[in-house]
């Protein structure tokens, strides 16, 4: 499966359209983002940076680049190994690599987006199969979420977790900024959930528990995402889980009280507009795991109003396809008091995921997890 993968990503290379050699003239230059600041303790608010997918796209051609210091290091997780011949590019003496675009070979569009577009490439050296996000620097400015752009680089080239998608460094010239991001063959999640519509319980444990794994993670870097969503998660060769879209994450060295995300995951505290903190995660975990399940967002309504009006009253109603061991664990992550909540800790040894997956993280058989009782679990409510 490996070899047929890099085989694919290398035909994908080889066969660049001619229209990949023309510069996207779409837009015109403006004054330069300016550098992109090394990680601090803290971060703003603002608007993510989107994608749409596509199927043709102008990809980014070769320019006087002004490069900016990064590292390109290698991965551990046997999750994220490269694709392709070759390994990730070693690091310099001073643990740093300038990029510029004339170090890849970029290849189809995997997405595109309001500012910018996403192709596949492949370092030239090393024959790295990477995703690269190239971003216009006078679209950004036009919106003014330059500052979220850092935020997103800032948290997310930190962070080394088997299930959040690596970002390996980033780059500038004058028109563009490039992001150097962990390729995920098998695209977005939500693409998967609209294609079979809702998961079995036990493919949707071992998911959870996946996301689970990475939002401790985050926590205990003092990050919270804020914006976990189908849309969010991409699949890796194996069909493991990366969150991605770091765009809303924000470290959490206070409570916050801005309003972000998308309307049908947010807990009733942002809604209200009140303080939050780290929690807001778990109530999304819920809300994730009953659209999983069920195929729609637990609280969709035919308007905003009646939306929000679900969410304040906790308005959870579950149909008869939901086991009661699938209820009591989304009935714990979506209480109305963050301090109620099931912990990260706990949920990832509830009884029903314990129940749904086996030791090494793979749904049992939807057989084999039917002929075992669920504990009782209404005296855990």
């Amino acid at each position: 499966m490996l070899a047929a993968a890099a085989a694919s990503a290398r035909a994908y290379i080889g066969t660049t359209s001619a229209a990949l050699n023309a510069l996207n003239t779409q837009y015109e230059p403006r004054a330069p983002l300016g550098t992109i600041h090394a990680p601090q303790a803290g971060a703003n608010t603002g608007r993510p940076v989107k994608l749409e997918t596509t199927s043709t796209a102008a990809a980014p051609t070769s320019t006087t680049t002004t490069t900016t210091t990064t590292t390109f290091a290698q991965t551990s997780s046997a999750s994220s190994t490269p694709t392709a011949a070759g390994e990730a590019p070693t690091a310099g003496p001073d643990g740093k690599r300038r990029w510029q675009i004339t170090d890849f070979e970029i290849g189809r569009p995997l997405g595109r987006g309001k500012f910018g577009n996403v192709y596949l490439a492949r370092e030239k050296s090393s024959k790295y199969i990477v995703a690269l996000k190239v971003l216009y620097k006078n679209q950004l400015q036009r919106i003014g979420v330059e500052h979220q752009l850092r935020r997103e680089v800032e948290i997310q080239s930190h962070l080394r977790h088997p299930n959040i998608l690596r970002m390996y460094g980033y780059f500038h010239d004058e028109k563009r900024v490039y992001l150097i991001l962990e390729y995920a063959p098998r695209g977005e999640l939500f693409k998967e959930l609209r294609k079979e519509q809702r998961f079995s319980e036990p493919r949707t444990a071992s998911y959870i528990l996946q996301l689970a794994r990475a939002l401790k993670y985050c926590h205990g870097k003092n990050v919270i995402h804020r914006d976990i969503k189908p849309e969010n998660v991409l699949l890796g060769l194996r069909g493991d889980l990366k969150i991605a879209d770091f765009g809303w994450s924000v470290h959490t060295s206070n409570r916050r009280d801005t309003l972000c995300g998308t309307l049908d995951y947010l807990p009733p505290e942002m809604v209200d507009r009140g303080d939050y903190d780290y929690r807001v995660d778990l109530w999304s975990l819920g809300v994730l795991c009953y659209e999983f399940l069920v195929g729609s967002p637990p609280f969709y309504a035919e308007d905003e109003p009646s939306t929000y009006l679900r969410i304040r009253r906790g308005d959870l109603v579950f149909p008869s396809t939901v086991s009661a061991g699938a209820r009591d664990f989304m009935s714990k992550l979506m209480r109305l008091n963050p301090s109620e909540r099931m912990p990260l800790e706990q949920a990832m040894v509830h009884p029903w995921i314990l129940e749904m997956t086996d030791p090494n993280n793979q749904p049992r058989s939807a057989l084999a997890a039917a002929s075992k009782p669920v504990s009782a679990m209404a005296s855990q409510q």
